[in-house]
């Protein structure tokens, strides 16, 4: 039975629906709750894939809450050792950043529903292909990466053109949030923080910034994504468990 390590940030940034398809699998998880857990140290030797979830928080945030630089030396080690990593928002962003990537706050946020569009590699990568040409994803995110010089640009939307990278044949980093649910959607919707973000959206695109309006997509959009977003998983943890090739990384400019 394979073991998996997860890097939570926050309650309410979960595994969401990806959580009953490790388990479907017979995977174990260990999840490392940095919100609880500041300073844990993980041993990355001991599991077989990892799994970084989204967060408040930023890279450059690593002077206030330094198990970033735990994660991003975790994450290194675990890409050096050829082992799956899946980055989910801010994951996605310490992903990058461990490559060399800059990330840097977006001009607008997004938040809500959007269509995100697969480049030719993507539409033919072995992950992430079940999304097809173009599908409405949901975001919630205010920094992004720029794609490593070394990894496979994936994915964009009209307006964030870096969404999905993949490094390697299997570490990847997604900017959306295909792990939701209607719950879960409804649950950030209320939480106190989570509405400031949206507030902020308001002044710069009033359309978008409409609770509402983000529940009337969810219901037209979530069955679909979430059928699409089983099969992305599974692919991803396909990939678990295979003979794993060790790599060696770009030098360590993130230090």
């Amino acid at each position: 039975m394979s073991r998996l390590l997860v890097f939570q940030h926050v309650a309410a940034e979960p595994l969401g629906t990806l959580d009953r398809l490790i388990r479907r699998r017979g995977h174990r998880i260990r999840f490392a709750n940095f919100e609880r857990q500041p300073d844990f140290e993980p041993n990355v030797d001991r599991y077989r894939g990892l799994v970084v979830l989204g967060g408040p928080m930023n890279v450059e945030d690593q002077a206030q809450r330094p198990h970033l630089k735990t994660e991003l030396r975790a994450i290194e080690r675990m890409l050096e050792q050829g082992k799956p990593v899946l980055g989910i928002c801010l994951g996605a962003q310490l992903l990058a950043h461990v490559l060399g990537a800059p990330v840097r706050r977006h001009e607008a946020p997004e938040i809500g529903w959007y269509s995100l569009r697969t480049t030719p590699a993507g539409r033919e990568d072995a992950v992430l292909s079940p999304l097809g040409d173009v599908s409405p994803v949901f975001q919630w995110h205010r920094y992004r990466f720029e794609v490593p010089r070394e990894a496979t640009h994936l994915a964009s939307t009209a307006g964030c053109e870096q969404q999905a990278f993949r490094y390697g044949e299997n570490a990847y980093g997604f900017q959306f949030h295909l792990e939701m649910d209607e719950a879960l959607i409804e649950r950030w919707l209320r939480n106190p923080a989570y509405r400031e973000e949206l507030a902020e959206l308001g002044g710069l695109d009033p359309a978008r910034a409409d609770a509402e309006a983000i529940r009337l997509a969810t219901r037209e959009h979530i069955a679909g994504m979430q059928t699409r977003a089983d099969a992305v998983f599974n692919r991803f943890l396909d990939l678990v468990g295979r003979p794993q090739r060790r790599i060696t990384l770009p030098s360590r400019e993130w230090v």
